[in-house]
């Protein structure tokens, strides 16, 4: 999963004062105790102490009862500088006992065994895991992590710009889509040429990608135990071309940028419908994120419909827990991320609308709250390749660039896709 940022901000106060300690965030190798008892590290990302830190607070609470004497230091970190930090400490030999991955890291850690193997029947409805989270996990028959909670992208829409439009409902199909962009071009556009009833920067690839897998594409594809570039596949082009047209309609911004001022672009009230995740809903309402407060209560999501027919299928960002194999208390890190991501610990996370590791649960997200969408879409979710270079894919920034040049007319779908399968399968097998 790509860097994300924090969802909000929580005024911490005494929610982080358990009765296990935790860290300041600045990394440490685990310690030992002459008590036997010693000392638990898990890393995670600063989303849980920002988020949800009454889950943490929990989870550590329930394992103190368990086993008395350990203590468990929580370490927040970064997503920009957590992987470079880890790679540095596996390097020799006190470790975290556990990590947070994003879903789509944990591939190259896996197969350099980075990680050590865990029994998933021990774990809360591993049978029902959320797929795209799930197969991350999972190497030559083996299971290396644990989900631990998911994202997916919605669509969310201005309420008053539909109300004043006479759009009454969101739209459910792709032509209802078609229909309601229309009208709100029509309506904002006309007086106003810097509003995009639709938008959709050039370099948001999760948002193309998702075009390539509701076509039945795929970005890269598996043969002969070697992985290859798959973006020039008919079906992938099929995708980008109705992406593309979706921009030439309805967008008006920048095609050379991305989306991670999305928030505040957003709040600048120039934007009938948006697709993304569904905290930046309430971001672009929230002057902390660049957003507009005048905007509050103002939007409202919905799962959005692709041309196939379906649910346009959503990246599933999300993160997944690990237990380095250099871990010396590897039952006891197994068994905080068994309380971590038990019943309870995904009840906490739905609470915060996220969604949980699983698809049981899915289901007591409330249909009509914020989050309903994004658990109604998350039935099909995907993620990134589970190729060992795909890290070295997206640090080679070849879909951004490659979207780039075929939303700006630098290059044709067709020869834009061929050049960055070429780049894709010179790094795509690297371990």
């Amino acid at each position: 999963m790509t860097p994300r940022l924090p969802r909000r901000s929580v005024i911490l106060g005494a929610l982080l004062l358990t009765v296990v300690g935790c860290g300041s965030g600045d990394g440490g190798a685990p310690g030992e105790r002459a008590d036997g008892g010693g000392r638990l590290t898990v890393w995670l990302t600063v989303d849980a102490r920002e988020s949800w830190p009454e889950m943490v607070a929990s989870a550590n609470s329930r394992f103190a009862k368990a086993h008395p004497g350990v203590e468990v230091d929580v370490q927040y970190q970064q997503w920009t500088t957590k992987n470079q930090k880890l790679d540095a400490v596996l390097a020799g030999r006190n470790v975290p006992d556990v990590v947070e991955m994003g879903n789509s890291e944990t591939t190259n850690y896996i197969v350099n065994d980075a990680f050590a193997p865990l029994d998933p029947k021990t774990f809360y409805r591993s049978g029902q895991w959320l797929p795209a989270l799930a197969d991350a996990c999972r190497h030559d028959g083996r299971t290396y992590c644990v989900p631990y909670y998911a994202g997916a992208r919605v669509g969310v829409y201005r309420t008053d710009y539909f109300k004043n439009t006479g759009i009454t409902s969101a739209p459910r199909t792709y032509p209802e889509l078609i229909s309601a962009l229309d009208r709100l071009k029509a309506r904002y556009g006309a007086g106003d040429r810097g509003f995009s009833a639709l938008y959709l920067p050039g370099r948001y690839w999760s948002a193309a990608m998702g075009f390539v897998k509701d076509a039945g594409g795929e970005m890269a594809v598996e043969k002969d135990g070697r992985w290859q570039g798959a973006l020039s596949a008919p079906k992938s082009v099929a995708g980008l071309t109705t992406w593309k047209k979706l921009m030439d309609d309805y967008y008006v911004g920048d095609r050379a940028k991305d989306n991670g001022d999305q928030p505040a672009v957003i709040g600048q009230g120039k934007v009938g419908v948006f697709y993304g995740n569904t905290w930046e809903a309430e971001a672009a309402a929230d002057a902390r994120s660049g957003g507009d407060p005048r905007l509050k209560g103002k939007f409202a999501t919905f799962a959005f419909p692709g041309p196939s027919g379906e649910l346009l299928p959503p990246f599933l960002g999300g993160s997944t827990l690990a237990v380095p194999a250099k871990s010396r208390k590897q039952d006891l890190a197994a068994d905080w991320i068994r309380i971590f991501t038990d019943q309870e610990s995904q009840r906490q996370l739905i609470a915060a609308n996220t969604l949980p590791n699983n698809t049981v649960q899915l289901a007591d997200v409330a249909a009509g709250g914020i989050n309903g969408p994004a658990a109604q879409a998350a039935a099909r979710g995907w993620v990134t390749p589970l190729a060992p270079g795909w890290t070295s894919v997206e640090k080679s920034n070849i879909l951004p660039e490659m979207l780039e040049r075929i939303a700006t007319g630098k290059a044709s779908v067709e020869d834009a896709t061929r050049e960055a399968d070429r780049r894709i399968d010179a790094v795509i097998n690297e371990r």
